[in-house]
């Protein structure tokens, strides 16, 4: 009879409520438009280290393209080592790159420098490129950011000490 009723109260009582649901995601927080100093000094020196590197693949002239992310311990590695096509737009990173290194075989610009490629990418991406000339020996480089809603590149030394802005 005891159990009549409780199944009779269980039943009778008010339903239980259902669990919330799952609070969303957060979106991953996009990456700030200008390298911390770790990054940057990781990218002169790995970046340097690709210098006078062949490029395997199909390209007979390709650019060597490092993306930049940080392990589980926050340090910055590379996620991907690519040969890319010269003179050809990079695509957009996977969303975990916090930073891009390009490295040109030859100067494509009267001054050397990023070229227009260079500069659209981080206009298109907000994210930091890091462009290393293999043409040279110290390879120079530039780092080209979204700065004051613009982009804008300075050059970096040969372990990561930097320059002004330049438009």
């Amino acid at each position: 009879m005891i159990a009549v009723l409780l199944f009779v109260a269980a039943f009778t009582a008010d339903p239980v409520a259902a669990p919330p649901p799952p609070a969303a995601t957060a979106a991953p927080a996009r990456p700030s438009p200008l390298a911390d100093n770790d990054l940057r000094e990781f990218a002169a020196i790995a970046g340097r280290k690709v210098v006078g590197r062949p490029v395997g693949g199909p390209y007979a002239t390709a650019d060597k393209v490092l993306l930049i992310a940080r392990d589980d311990k926050g340090f910055p590695v590379i996620a991907a080592s690519i040969g890319f096509p010269t003179r050809q737009s990079l695509p957009a990173p996977p969303p975990t790159t916090l930073a891009v290194v390009r490295l040109h075989q030859r100067s494509e610009t009267i001054v050397p420098g990023p070229t227009s490629d260079d500069l659209a990418f981080v206009a298109a991406n907000k994210l930091p490129l890091f462009v290393i000339g293999e043409w040279a020996r110290p390879a120079p480089m530039w780092e080209v950011a979204w700065v004051d809603e613009a982009v804008r590149y300075r050059t970096v030394g040969e372990v990561g000490e930097i320059g002004p802005w330049q438009d």
